[in-house]
């Protein structure tokens, strides 16, 4: 069973009953009967007039029984650990002065340097003994493919 609700006093309006009242912009409205429909087109305040449901939402009327004041939940923070470091750890970084913090920080700065120069270091060295001895044992020659595939060698001509 379809039941609508009055458009004025916002109670339901069942089958066979009420009026249907089409304005000039074509909006539809739905009164319950003419005491509805009279005052709605008196342009009453449903607001102000005590027996309509928005009147009685407005005031709190008859529903303190029905609901419940809605219980909201507070958020609660929670320290997490992040990945690689632990929480003991994250918190003692935390509790540690700025000064000394900012000294740890540079001195690991320091040694991050001090390990990267010393691989340059290290690479320069390794390339500078493969080139002389590629130079020693070569003796400049450029390889071919074949020659690289483990072919004879050319014969060099001995007359003229």
């Amino acid at each position: 069973m379809r039941t609508y609700d009055d458009s004025f006093s916002g109670q339901k309006i069942y089958p066979g009953k009420g009026k249907l009242y089409i304005r000039g912009d074509s909006k539809i409205f739905r009164f319950q009967n003419g005491k509805t429909e009279s005052l709605f087109l008196q342009r009453k305040n449903p607001r102000r007039i005590a027996w309509t449901t928005l009147y009685r939402k407005q005031h709190k009327k008859g529903i303190s029984e029905e609901v419940a004041k809605k219980r909201t939940r507070r958020t609660v923070k929670h320290q997490r650990a992040i990945v690689g470091a632990s929480l003991d750890v994250i918190k003692e970084r935390r509790a540690q002065r700025p000064e000394a913090r900012t000294a740890a920080r540079a001195a690991a700065i320091k040694e991050g340097k001090e390990k990267k120069a010393e691989a340059e270091a290290k690479k320069k060295s390794e390339k500078a003994k493969s080139a002389s001895s590629a130079s020693r044992g070569q003796g400049g020659k450029i390889v071919g493919k074949q020659g690289a595939k483990g072919a004879a060698p050319k014969v060099q001509a001995r007359t003229r």
